[in-house]
């Protein structure tokens, strides 16, 4: 049989807190959430993140220097050479091709004569892969925004017909004021620096963006209950029955 029941263990005293005397080293505090708001990127969602987090995020975002001035260099050369110098694409492309071809050329017939290898020119060919992504792409893309147009067009969404024709218009108005070629080098300088703008200023940009974003519906409910509400619109679609 088994002996008599040990007594059990009187219950342990609670630990005392560890201090920095003791050696023991102290867990870090979580970082304070972010309070909640109007952001322009939505909750929790970083400027990397939403430049599609790889190679284009980083060049956008500087992460990758020699790149970004590379690009941010060769397009304000182009402008100078195009609005400047007033270059044409033409002539350009055919002196840049007619020089390539020309120190290519004396090149490989000169190592005959000097004894050296001749230059080594990579084979360039677009693999079926890349021309069938890029394709589907374009495709899903060109067919968004018919079927935006096409929604637009039979009147279902009023703030989606708004907004279209505030940005064409503004489009439109930025068409009078410059060229596309200015335009295009204009895209190229704001890409490589509002993203990191506001990426350094994300809390104050949001900030603001909620007072904007407030003061326009309310704004918008006033145009909607005297105006826009008083707008006739197309009926919805009646659902097939079977």
């Amino acid at each position: 049989m088994a002996g008599p029941a040990e007594e059990a263990p009187a219950a342990a005293s609670p630990p005392a807190a560890a201090s920095p005397r003791d050696g023991v080293a102290e867990e870090a505090a979580p970082p304070a959430a972010r309070p909640r708001g109007f952001w322009l990127l939505g909750e929790d969602k970083s400027v990397h993140r939403a430049l599609g987090g790889g190679k284009t995020a980083d060049v956008l975002l500087w992460k990758d220097k020699k790149t970004s001035a590379a690009v941010v260099g060769g397009a304000t050369i182009l402008w100078v050479l195009f609005e400047v110098v007033e270059y044409h694409l033409l002539t350009l492309v055919s002196h840049v091709l007619i020089a390539a071809l020309m120190i290519l050329f004396l090149w490989s017939n000169a190592t005959v004569f000097i004894n050296k290898s001749p230059p080594d020119v990579p084979e360039v060919q677009i693999s079926e892969d890349l021309a069938v992504n890029v394709a589907l792409g374009l495709r899903a893309d060109i067919n968004k925004a018919l079927g935006l147009l096409r929604e637009i067009a039979l009147g279902h969404d009023l703030m989606k017909f708004l907004g279209v024709i505030v940005a064409l218009w503004i489009l439109s108005e930025i068409g009078e004021l410059c060229d596309l070629l200015r335009l295009m080098y204009l895209v190229v300088l704001i890409l490589h620096t509002v993203p990191i703008l506001y990426h350094k200023y994300q809390d104050q940009v949001d900030d603001f963006a909620a007072k904007a974003h407030t003061e326009l519906c309310k704004q918008y409910k006033v145009l909607d209950a005297k105006v826009l509400s008083k707008i006739p619109r197309a009926p919805p679609k009646d659902k097939k029955q079977n």
